[in-house]
């Protein structure tokens, strides 16, 4: 950060699973502003993980670039900032991510020295990671993530005298927020302008201290500063009328912050002229989201009868906590905009744990799915042992509270754990004393679980509290109901497309074989491609690959025929058996087309016949090292012609060769020529097959994990890949 002027750093790192990148290390803004993205999956749609997934830096050069590239940060953080995203990765691994933020004011393009350094420490970084885990010592992501600000040396006694004394001589009021947003130094002028003795204000939040300042636009304008690193300003009322204006200066320790009296109205603050014109001019220069003009400011903050209500005896407590309600209103749409993109249960699930349980300031969450007659827990953050062990499979027949709200589509709500327990003895812990929520989810009018909050503290959940949860939980019902959908469809396409392609690859002596099938990332995830590898005698086999038109049941169902056909005709010359699959192909009138390639391996005399009808050619590497593409003579796609003939090409088989057949998914990538990305998997192959230090099946999983870079994937992948080698016997 030193290096190239970043405002603000995030590590992020990749644990053994792979599912997920997880916020390890954070500088330069709260933890509360990054919660949203503590978990990143590989696919979402992030800057850090397309810059893992697709191995490449990423580069946002302004506001507006990231609204249309990635709206879903872009809504969350209406702020000016520049941003890179780069993977932590080596040759033996992807380790993680780095994402660095620039201030506002940042050129809209990184220079060629930040490149550099951008470069040059994560490879140090990745180096670091790499070597760790070869130690035997790998570094595992915290939870919570390490956060660790820059600090001001401290100055000298007499110094730091000289500096108070300094903010007591200005005009109007001074203090100064940590990066946290907690008060740590204020004058007395300032206190006395805020109506408040300064020990209540040291090391508080200014909206939980003055409860007049508890408004989204005052939590913002601060979030603004910490973000753009740029000065922003605004004008709240203090009852039971005092208008005051305040400025805050941000640098990388803080926020220092100017209170002033404000004119009576926003239009003696343009007839003044001065200062509080220009103002004006830099909120709006420095700011794009609520507050961007003074007028708009002061309409947006406390209006004295709304500040006189709030600061009524009673008043609950925010439901955010320390967070604020600008806080938890950048969390919940969030978690709006994640839950549209969310498939799965457990997808949904740990979105809604990561997501919900910071933005509502609740110690515990747990989300629970009715199914097969109990409350199963399929999601849950901050629950210890005992609390998880309660919830873990609750039977719809108990008289509980995740049980009874589910019953009755009513929730429940606690003001702390002894008015629990006097309600439903053993519902939580003994150990527990705040207060509970338990929420059903509906959708649709169907039953679909139930949500659990738990609170550190008591506390009284408001009338538009409760409004708010309610609202929530059936937005977190209609994404289960949803994604219990997509997981239902997804296992029945999983067991179809199983059944379709071969259980097991036979083993044939002399050969080292693997093949992979990987479906579309659109669609029901059943697709078209199949292959098959086929001993035909001690030393013979056949190996097929093919494509149909589709990625749907119609192309899955006429998969499973054209593989019996090429099955059933194996052994007879490669034309042939194409021109019967042909012909059969073409009595059923499917309306599809299918591409194809056969090839017969005879292990004993070295040799190998492929004919094709309309499939990409095989990669060949030669056991000196060269690989090419090998040059066989297409005929047409299966289902045109019934007539069509396939001509074969003989080549040689060497030991130590090996021949790559696939799918054009493998190599097919938006905006790539498909020249370039088969020359790049040829050379990718030759590299990885080098020697015989990786078999064949380490060699499919790096080629098919590097297509899963390529995001979206449009189509399906299929591999197949054979190693002749020297033992040819039966």
């Amino acid at each position: 950060m030193e290096d190239t002027g970043a405002s603000v750093g995030m590590v992020y790192l990749l644990p053994p699973d792979g599912r997920a990148l997880r916020l390890a290390v954070l500088s330069g803004v709260p933890l509360d502003i990054a919660a949203p993205w503590t978990r990143v999956a590989l696919d979402d749609p992030i800057p850090v993980a397309h810059a893992v997934a697709e191995q490449r830096l990423v580069w946002v050069g302004d506001q507006e670039e990231m609204a249309r590239h990635y709206p879903r940060p872009g809504l969350v953080l209406p702020y000016r900032f520049s941003l890179a995203a780069v993977p932590l990765s080596t040759d033996a691994a992807r380790w993680g991510g780095l994402v660095m933020l620039w201030p506002g004011d940042h050129p809209p393009v990184l220079s060629d020295e930040e490149t550099d350094a951008v470069r040059s420490g994560s490879a140090r970084m990745a180096a670091v990671l790499e070597r760790a885990a070869h130690a035997g010592n790998p570094v595992r992501p915290e939870r919570p993530p390490l956060v660790v600000h820059p600090h001001r040396p401290v100055p000298p006694p007499h110094q730091a005298a000289a500096a108070v004394a300094f903010a007591d001589r200005l005009p109007g009021g001074s203090c100064a927020l940590d990066l946290d947003g907690r008060i740590t130094f204020v004058t007395p002028a300032a206190a006395g302008l805020l109506g408040v003795p300064v020990a209540r204000l040291l090391g508080a939040l200014p909206w939980e201290a003055l409860p007049w300042m508890d408004d989204p636009v005052v939590e913002d304008r601060y979030r603004a500063a910490v973000i753009s690193r740029e000065t922003v300003a605004f004008t709240a009322v203090r009852p039971p009328g005092h208008r005051l204006r305040f400025r805050l200066h941000p640098d990388a320790t803080g926020i220092s912050v100017r209170i002033t009296p404000a004119p009576a109205s926003p239009s003696d603050d343009l007839a003044a002229g001065g200062p509080e014109s220009s103002l004006a001019a830099t909120t709006e220069a420095g700011t794009t989201a609520a507050g961007t003009t003074e007028a708009a400011g002061a309409q947006a903050a406390t209006a004295e009868a709304a500040t006189a209500e709030e600061t009524a005896p009673g008043r609950a407590i925010s439901s955010a906590g320390a967070i604020g309600r600008a806080g938890a209103l950048y969390h919940l749409v969030h978690l709006a905009a994640t839950l549209t993109e969310a498939v799965g249960v457990q997808d949904v699930a740990e979105q809604t744990a990561e997501q919900m349980t910071p933005a509502l300031g609740a110690q515990s969450l747990a989300l629970l799915m009715a199914e097969d007659g109990r409350l199963l827990l399929v999601g849950q953050s901050g629950c210890g042992p005992e609390l998880a062990e309660r919830l873990y499979s609750v039977p719809l027949t108990s008289d509980v509270p995740v049980v009874r709200v589910l019953a009755s589509g009513a929730p429940l709500f606690f003001g702390d754990s002894e008015e629990l327990r006097s309600t439903c003895p053993g519902a939580v812990p003994p150990s527990a004393r705040g207060a509970w929520a338990f929420l059903p989810l509906i959708a649709s009018g169907r039953p679909v679980g139930s949500l659990v909050l738990g609170y550190a503290r008591p506390r009284v959940v408001s009338s538009g509290e409760r409004a708010i949860l309610i609202s929530l939980a059936g937005l977190v019902a209609q994404a289960m109901d949803r994604a219990r959908l997509y997981d239902a469809k997804h296992e029945l396409a999983h067991r179809l497309q199983a059944g379709l392609l071969p259980h097991s690859l036979p083993r044939v002596p002399g050969l080292d074989i693997a093949a992979r099938y990987l479906p579309a990332a659109v669609a029901m995830g059943i697709g078209g491609d199949f292959y098959d590898v086929i001993r035909l005698g001690a030393t013979t086999a056949a190996v097929t690959i093919g494509d149909v038109q589709g990625h749907n049941v119609e192309a899955a169902a006429l998969m499973g025929q054209v593989r019996t056909a090429v099955h059933a005709s194996a052994g007879a010359p490669p034309g042939e058996v194409l021109a019967r699959t042909n012909r059969l192909l073409m009595d059923l009138d499917p309306g599809l087309f299918t591409s194809c390639l056969y090839a017969h391996l005879d292990l004993a005399g070295h040799r190998a016949v492929i004919a094709t009808a309309g499939h990409p050619p095989p990669l060949c590497r030669h056991p000196d090292g060269t690989t090419e593409t090998l040059d066989v003579p297409p005929g047409l796609l299966l289902g045109i012609d019934s007539t069509a003939t396939y001509p074969a090409t003989e080549l040689p088989l060497a030991p130590g060769t090996v021949l790559a057949l696939y799918t054009d998914g493998l190599v097919e990538a938006p905006g790539v020529d498909i020249r370039d990305a088969t020359d790049e998997l040829a050379a990718r192959l030759s590299h990885l097959a080098d020697g015989a230090a990786l078999t064949m099946d380490d060699v499919a999983d790096a080629l098919v994990r590097d297509a899963r870079g390529t995001v979206p994937r449009n189509d399906d992948i299929a591999l197949v890949l054979l190693r002749i080698q020297e033992d040819t016997g039966a």
